[in-house]
């Protein structure tokens, strides 16, 4: 299978709505995508589509989150949506969208990335829980799925506190 991942292009919009809405079975994700897509913490160069053949069947976003603790904030990124059409699943798309973005924050000088996610399936990426830093969400959460990378050696080793995410994730 010829797979190509590149950045979204207005064209993709409408089919990555499609997308998340049949992968999660309804529309919360796919309103958030919308809402981080129109607002300041977006970060084009990390929205991702996979295609294959002509099909969209992959899509990955990652955007900007803060870290505070008191009057220190600390701006990292967050694994924000990441959806591969049902047909195409258990291929290693997914894999090959997050190494991708991860490549492509790194280059934009970005040192860390946070996500909510399968405990069996990020630590492959080298995630680890974010407790680790004395990290955590905003809400309760299971530690094991909150999980924090650092793409740089060390970059979260001075960094403690409570993810602030942006007004745009209010739509979930």
């Amino acid at each position: 299978m010829n797979i190509s991942i590149r950045p979204e292009q207005p064209a993709d919009i409408d089919e990555i709505h499609e997308l998340n809405t049949l992968v999660f079975g309804q529309e919360n994700e796919a309103r958030l995508v919308d809402h981080v897509r129109q607002g300041p913490h977006f970060i084009p160069e990390l929205s991702l589509v996979a295609y294959s053949d002509n099909e969209l069947i992959g899509y990955i976003l990652f955007s900007q989150i803060t870290i505070t603790n008191g009057d220190y904030r600390h701006q990292s990124l967050g694994l924000t949506s990441m959806v591969v059409h049902p047909a195409f699943q258990k291929r290693g798309i997914g894999s090959r969208m997050i190494a991708v973005g991860l490549q492509k924050a790194t280059d934009l000088g970005y040192t860390d990335v946070f996500v909510f996610g399968h405990e069996h399936y990020f630590p492959k990426f080298g995630f680890l829980p974010a407790a680790r830093w004395h990290i955590r969400p905003p809400f309760d959460a299971p530690a094991d799925v909150f999980m924090a990378l650092e793409l740089i050696p060390n970059a979260l080793s001075n960094v403690s506190g409570i993810v602030e995410f942006p007004i745009e994730f209010s739509v979930i």
